[in-house]
């Protein structure tokens, strides 16, 4: 694959096989970041765990210090009274079978996250297909499932975010935008990659973080050392 001129020039500013400290290689993408937008840092940690195995999972969510920088759109699927308090909490799309039908009828997905009330999984459970392979479908684990909607609309607000393994056994997930600077996109990092470390499975055997790289949307990934994470 030919790269541009501009993502050459921040391929040079990495170093060729160096394992950096995170600290470095956070600070370190903020400067490859060359497009015209303001680009997502993302990181993407290997694990040493075998995802087919149910005991060997890792899923979970973690609310990150300083957000995402995206503005994220809740829709909030439930009845009565709950369905005040997602309004009240600001919720961007709240109901019941009206929206679970025009979600199943017309393909709609104007959102970015799915809560739903222990109540409504049976009406829920219908819309695995169309939300499962997009990530929305609503699960206890990560907090979508519940009866306090509005504590669940105001951490997905203020940047709240799922990480879990792909097929392959890696993580994918933003910790912020290179406006962010050094510092907060730094405290995003800490804060996911204490979460992982912490979800680590009972049954993993060996190394459990295998890799971490982090790169923004159109730049060059930049290895971090793992041996400081000690799993």
């Amino acid at each position: 694959m030919k790269h541009g001129k501009k993502y050459n020039e921040s391929v040079n500013l990495i170093e060729k096989g160096k394992f950096y400290d995170a600290e470095e290689a956070v600070a370190l993408t903020t400067k490859t970041a060359t497009a015209k937008f303001d680009e997502t840092v993302e990181i993407h940690v290997r694990l040493g765990v075998d995802s087919r195995h149910a005991d060997q999972q890792v899923r979970g969510a973690v609310v990150l210090p300083n957000g995402t920088g995206k503005k994220v759109r809740t829709l909030v699927l439930t009845k009565g009274d709950k369905a005040k308090e997602a309004e009240a909490a600001g919720s961007d799309y709240v109901g019941a079978e009206e929206l679970v039908a025009k979600i199943q009828n017309e393909n709609w997905l104007d959102f970015d996250v799915v809560i739903a009330t222990p109540d409504m999984m049976g009406m829920v459970g219908r819309l695995g297909k169309v939300l499962g392979p997009r990530g929305l479908m609503p699960t206890p684990k990560a907090g979508t499932v519940t009866p306090d909607v509005a504590k669940a609309v105001t951490e997905a607000k203020a940047g709240k975010i799922e990480y879990r393994l792909d097929k392959t056994n890696i993580i994918h997930c933003p910790i912020g935008k290179v406006s962010f600077g050094p510092e907060k996109l730094q405290e995003n990092f800490d804060t996911l990659m204490n979460a992982i470390i912490k979800a680590k499975p009972a049954a993993t055997k060996g190394q459990y973080v295998k890799s971490c790289v982090v790169a923004t949307t159109m730049g060059p990934g930049i290895k971090i050392n793992v041996a400081k994470f000690g799993a």
